[in-house]
């Protein structure tokens, strides 16, 4: 369909096609936006230039210690700036980034260790310890730990393990990138939550990601240099994919370790926080946060709320501080939210939500072996859609 008589000379060539990658975006930014601030935590302050440059390193430093394309590297970590750093430098040098759920248990971390076959797990000091101990009761080839301290929130380095900031300090800025030759290979594996069973590995590929980050803008309204804040935790669903979104539109990624109202309203009103994500209980937080921790701001503030609907006291209360909610929802077998819910002209959400089409994630089924051996889609027999085992939510 679409073709003409004669296709001659018109086929896929270096010259006119190139796989799509999230990757992309933050090596543009490099040279678009170089002085530009990409990253701000704590008194850490990187401008693009300075983001690629870290980047670069920590994907050298992955190379040197064997980390080859393919293969797993785990992180269990907060939205620190390694978390954010690791989602362009695991994937730049070819490796696939498995974001874990800081709070999970012992056992629980064994089977994902085990089920993902991680070569290098970055873990903060403050989650070492169970850790430690999954590694030291899981089968196989324990992987090596890589350990990120975080000395302004109180969790100093233990001397047991490399550390982050040494691991990368002294690798290649100039790293060349393992750029992916089929946009279908693997970019991110992560694991859902459980609930109704053995979490399951979803595998995400470089277009799908690619493509979240490329509709998302549309669906936030959003314009050139945002300032956004990582509420979501990383390892859920890659932050929604909004650390990859960001170089895109030379926005600044904020982090954020422990989310609480004050955090949220210090980053709107010292770093001009412009958009984030977050759970109701996060709209919540800031509609009933305490009169000292509320601060003065002159612009409004985006945010993408996803899970259970809000209240609507909640939506009209939150309104009056100067943010508009727009309510969201995906699943981490879809790279976070694909289906928003429009306001209509009453001011009232639409019962309709609309679908952004993105590219289908594979999915690994965690009770059918190895994800690696289980990558086909489960996909109806002639409709398309994909069947996750998931219950319907009526909108």
């Amino acid at each position: 369909m679409g073709w003409m008589a004669d296709e001659t000379g018109l086929g896929k060539c270096q010259a006119n096609y190139v796989p799509l990658t999230p990757l992309s975006h933050l090596q543009r930014a490099a040279t678009v936006f170089a002085d530009h601030t990409a990253v701000v935590y704590g008194s850490h302050r990187a401008t693009y230039k300075q983001y690629h440059a870290r980047v670069s390193k920590l994907a050298s430093a992955l190379a040197g210690i064997g980390v080859m394309p393919g293969d797993v590297v785990t992180t269990l970590l907060p939205n620190t700036t390694a978390q954010i750093e690791a989602s362009f430098g695991v994937p730049a040098c070819g490796a696939v980034l498995n974001t874990v759920n800081t709070r999970l248990d012992v056992g629980t971390l064994i089977y994902i260790l085990e089920h993902g076959e991680a070569k290098v797990v970055m873990v903060d000091s403050q989650f070492l310890s169970p850790v430690e101990a999954a590694i030291t009761l899981m089968n196989g080839v324990a992987p090596k730990i890589i350990e990120v301290a975080d000395p302004e929130a109180g969790f100093l380095a233990s001397g047991r393990h490399p550390e982050y900031e040494d691991f990368i300090s002294k690798c290649n800025d100039s790293y060349s990138w393992v750029m992916p030759s089929d946009e279908w290979e693997s970019l991110a594996l992560n694991y859902t939550s459980g609930t109704t069973g053995r979490p399951k590995g979803v595998v995400y590929h470089h277009r799908g990601a690619y493509l979240m980050t490329m509709g998302t803008p549309i669906s936030w309204r959003m314009v050139l240099k945002p300032v956004f804040m990582a509420i979501v935790p990383l390892f859920h669903c890659n932050g929604w994919n909004h650390t990859w979104m960001m170089p895109l539109l030379g926005g600044t990624v904020v982090g954020c370790r422990d989310v609480s109202a004050k955090a949220i309203y210090d980053g709107i009103a010292e770093e001009g926080v412009s958009h984030f994500g977050g759970a109701p209980i996060v709209l919540n937080m800031i509609v009933n946060a305490k009169a000292q921790h509320r601060r003065n701001f002159d612009h409004e503030v985006e945010i993408f709320t996803a899970g259970a609907p809000p209240a609507p006291a909640t939506l009209v209360g939150i309104e009056k501080l100067g943010f508009n909610v727009t309510q969201v929802y995906g699943l981490t077998e879809t790279y976070g939210h694909v289906v928003e819910c429009l306001w209509d002209s009453m001011g009232q959400f639409a019962r309709g939500g609309s679908i952004r089409h993105q590219g289908a994630p594979r999915r690994g089924n965690a009770n059918d072996g190895p994800y690696h051996s289980c990558r086909q889609h489960r996909y109806s027999n002639s409709n398309g859609w994909q069947n996750t085992g998931r219950d319907c939510h009526a909108w």
